[in-house]
């Protein structure tokens, strides 16, 4: 019984009849809902691909049961699953989308210049019809895969020989897809081509149909097509082996190109069908084409060969019988095979001439100097030549096939090879199954880098893995085969460690960090900035701002915080007319501390972005009177080890952020378990950074405290916002009580209106506990004394531990801010300086 796949469901010929004809509806139903992430598709390809390198899996197994029906031969068809499991590869998928459309996900409405308000974007052509071809089982899943990658909705004819091969591949990507997205966007139709009425019914509302075949199916589609309806022609193509002299003679040069016409029995477009030799005597031809006979008999006897069909053989016997007779004029030899496995036809004529195929191959003569001349004609149907030359000869020889309309220049041996990204026939698949739009906008989008976020987040489901907490980082990096960028991380909370990153990932992370500048308020037309945030020491705070400001091509300063230099800093912002500072707070407020005249004076600095800790109130408003700040503002709320996490809008309060929902899925669970929080509760901050290829980040908790905020943001943005409420860190026992740093920091800005740096340092001496707050002397007139007693007042955990089970005793130190335990890499404020020794 003939079955269809439609959208999820195995429909019979009567029920696909009937839906043929809603295809229109249901391509506007589909582009009109949530775009399709190429993000999803690859996840659901990587599920794809661990089943197919399972031999036992049941996919793997019914597909292969399927290839088998389709008549294709046993080691053909572990060459089409080994290729598949290749081609559906996560890194392979990935190096496509970013080669072929510029990004990871590149259907974002985004700026391509931040200080213009013109957003541009690849948007899915719409309905794309896929004719499949018969002779190459996987081509028809595969330009369905690209469909998908693009975005579009894909209706697949598969050949009349397909056994079910495509649309069980095709379904069992979409059930690898929790979201259902991608069923939603596959029907594949199994009918013969004979059935005109179904390919004129399937055709007629199509934006866009790939098809494959000869001239006449090719013409035949194009006569179904609707006016305006783009037809991505996989037509017919040729390739051919190009030897000079310094390698025809070569047994390794030979056997590759017999490795090349044997290899899937030369169906594919790059198999040769000639070997050109440059010479122009005949002699040189014919003595070759002996030589070749004998090494492609070798490789035969040695290859798993497929019979060719009634009319295939037909075609050859033909081609063959016309050659021999062409024998009695001198112009051609026939070398062929007793059982007629292989044919080597010798030609003295140039001219470039189609092989019937299955291991047939013609041997003639062209001299480079007739390159031009006897292929241009035909550069049509060129597309891959293997070339075997001298090192000095190949770059003169590429420049001339390429001058005459090849499209792929490879080494003999590899003419069916490939690499990821790479074009076909000359053009990339995914921009022909797409369409590049823009939006030009006006002044009301001045801080806005994507569109999209002002309509949905187009949230990502995390992966179906255990949460990996901080302390477990390490299990993280067990496949570090792309890692190309190493930063420091983890200085702040415990040993040191490094975060690895591809070049990719780091540019795709620079990206949104540029985004969420922009958001915050930075102005790249107008804004001057100076960089000061610490670098060296493989240490990523600077140079991660440095690449966001360039990306956004604002004015910088790259200075890097200089400890201890701050009048040498102050002098260069108010020569350099900076107004825009970039760093982590601690440092900045040392800055306008120490060199406060100098500052003071300029009133020049408009902005603040910051990074790595907060600004209290206090804090912040001794720098707006005393300084004459406007903005205050998150620059970014990340980690080296996650990567971008989420950003500040101008509604933002403090300690609330956006959600970089382009790359991240963000979940809130539980201090206890490992399950969601509800509405407006406080739970661990659990991060998959799905773009991630230096390592993997999935479910993975970055050590901080949230809550998620449901009510919708005034800037009108539909990513998800959450309020950061500390560290899990910042929670500590002492005297047996769990004690927040969060709340000192708020008791000491409550009651004193208090702007310095704060720590406390836990130690003990005879088994005796004690707790210390670091406050800076100098910053306000303070007693210790008055100090200890408001702390106590307001916080009453303190009070009981303190007081009245005095098991800790509790101590202000007013000191110098110099004195304060950082970091050694990036100076940051260790908040919390555990010096007991059952926590060395």
């Amino acid at each position: 019984m003939n079955q269809h796949y439609w959208q999820g469901e195995w429909v019979e010929d009567a029920e696909a009849d009937r839906r043929l004809d809603t295809l229109e509806e249901l391509t506007q139903q589909v582009l009109g809902g949530e775009p399709l992430s190429p993000l999803l598709v690859l996840a659901a390809a990587d599920k794809l691909v661990t089943q197919l390198r399972d031999t036992q899996s049941p996919v793997r197994r019914r597909l292969a049961d399927r290839l088998a029906a389709w008549q294709v031969p046993a080691a053909e068809i572990e060459q089409t699953l080994t290729q598949l499991t290749g081609a559906l590869g996560r890194d392979t998928l990935e190096r496509k989308v970013v080669r072929e459309l510029g990004g990871i996900d590149p259907g974002r409405l985004t700026r391509f210049d931040f200080r213009q308000e013109i957003f541009e974007a690849w948007a899915p052509v719409g309905l794309l019809a896929h004719i499949a071809p018969g002779n190459a089982p996987a081509a028809g899943a595969m330009s369905a895969l690209e469909g998908l990658l693009s975005g579009n909705l894909n209706v697949i004819k598969t050949s009349g020989d397909d056994s079910r091969f495509t649309a069980e591949l095709l379904a069992a990507l979409a059930e690898a897809d929790p979201t259902g997205q991608i069923a939603r966007r596959v029907i594949v139709l199994h009918y013969s081509s004979s059935r005109k009425d179904w390919l004129e019914r399937m055709c007629a509302p199509a934006d866009a149909v790939a098809a494959w075949g000869g001239e006449e199916a090719l013409a035949g589609v194009a006569s179904v097509l609707r006016p305006g309806c783009r037809l991505v022609d996989w037509g017919p193509k040729l390739s051919f082996a190009y030897l000079t002299k310094a390698t025809w003679a070569e047994p390794d040069t030979l056997r590759a190109v017999a490795g090349d016409v044997c290899l899937l029995d030369q169906q594919a477009c790059s198999s040769p069908q000639v070997i050109y030799l440059d010479t122009e005597d005949d002699a040189e031809v014919f003595a070759f084409a002996e030589r070749f006979a004998a090494v492609l008999a070798e490789t035969v006897a040695a290859t798993e060969v497929r019979a060719p069909s009634d009319p295939e053989w037909a075609e050859i016997t033909n081609t063959v019988l016309v050659t021999e007779l062409e024998e009695h004029l001198g112009l051609t030899k026939v070398h062929a095979a007793a059982d007629g496995s292989w044919r080597v036809l010798a030609d003295t004529r140039s001219a470039l001439r189609a092989s019937p195929l299955f291991r047939t191959v013609w041997v003639k003569s062209l001299s480079r100097r007739n390159i031009g001349q006897v292929l241009r004609p035909m550069r049509r149907y060129l597309q891959t030549v293997g070339l075997g030359a001298d090192r000095d000869e190949v770059a003169a020889l590429t420049r001339a096939l390429i001058g005459a309309g090849v499209q792929r220049i490879t080494m003999p041996g590899r003419m069916l090879g490939s690499y990821d990204g790479e074009p076909h026939d000359g053009v990339y698949a995914l921009q022909r199954y797409s369409r590049r739009v823009d939006v030009q906008l006006d002044a009301r989008f001045t801080g806005h880098a994507c569109l999209d976020d002002l309509v949905s987040s187009r949230p990502l489901p995390p992966p179906a893995v255990p949460v990996t907490t901080k302390a477990r980082f390490d299990e993280l990096q067990t496949d570090l085969s792309r890692a190309e960028v190493f930063f420091r991380s983890g200085g702040t909370t415990g040993e040191p460690k490094l975060s690895a990153f591809s070049w990719a990932d780091y540019d795709e992370h620079m990206r949104h960090g540029a985004e969420g500048l922009l958001a915050a308020g930075l102005d790249p037309r107008t804004d001057r900035t100076m960089n000061l945030f610490f670098g060296g020491q493989l240490y990523g705070g600077f140079l991660s701002f440095f690449s966001a400001l360039e990306r956004l091509g604002a004015v910088q300063f790259p200075m890097a915080g200089q400890q201890n230099l701050h009048d040498l800093v102050a002098k260069s912002i108010v020569d350099n007319r900076v107004d825009t500072l970039l760093g982590m707070p601690s440092y900045l407020l040392r800055l306008f501390d120490e060199s406060g005249d100098t500052l003071r004076n300029y009133r020049g600095v408009r902005k603040i972005f910051y990074g790595g800790e907060h600004f209290s109130e206090a804090q912040r408003q001794w720098l707006t009177e005393e300084f004459g700040v406007e903005v205050i503002r998150s620059a970014a709320y990340g980690s080296v080890d996650g990567g971008p996490l989420g950003y500040q809008c101008p509604d933002s309060p403090a300690r609330v952020h956006h959600l970089f929902a382009g790359i991240q899925t963000l979940e809130i669970l539980d201090r206890e378990e490992d399950r969601p929080v509800g509405p407006g509760e406080t739970g661990r901050l659990v991060f998959t950074a799905h773009t991630r290829r230096g390592q993997r980040l999935d479910r993975y908790e970055i050590g901080d405290l949230g809550r998620w905020l449901a009510d919708d943001c005034p800037c009108g943005r539909r990513t998800p916002r959450f309020e950061l409420l500390g560290r899990s860190g910042d929670v500590f026992r002492s005297g047996g009580h769990f004690l927040n740093y969060r709340r000192f920091v708020a008791v000491a800005d409550e009651a004193f209106a208090y702007a310095g740096d704060l720590q406390i340092v836990l130690d003990e001496q005879d088994e005796r506990e004690s707790l210390t707050i670091r406050l800076e002397r100098g910053r306000a007139n303070l007693d210790p004394n008055a100090v200890q007693a408001e702390f106590l007042a307001r916080y009453p955990e303190l009070t009981i531990t303190a007081v009245r089970d005095n098991l800790v005793d509790l101590r202000v130190q007013l000191t110098d801010p110099k004195t304060f335990d950082r970091t050694g890499a990036s100076g940051k404020l260790v908040a919390v300086v555990d010096r007991r020794a059952r926590n060395s």
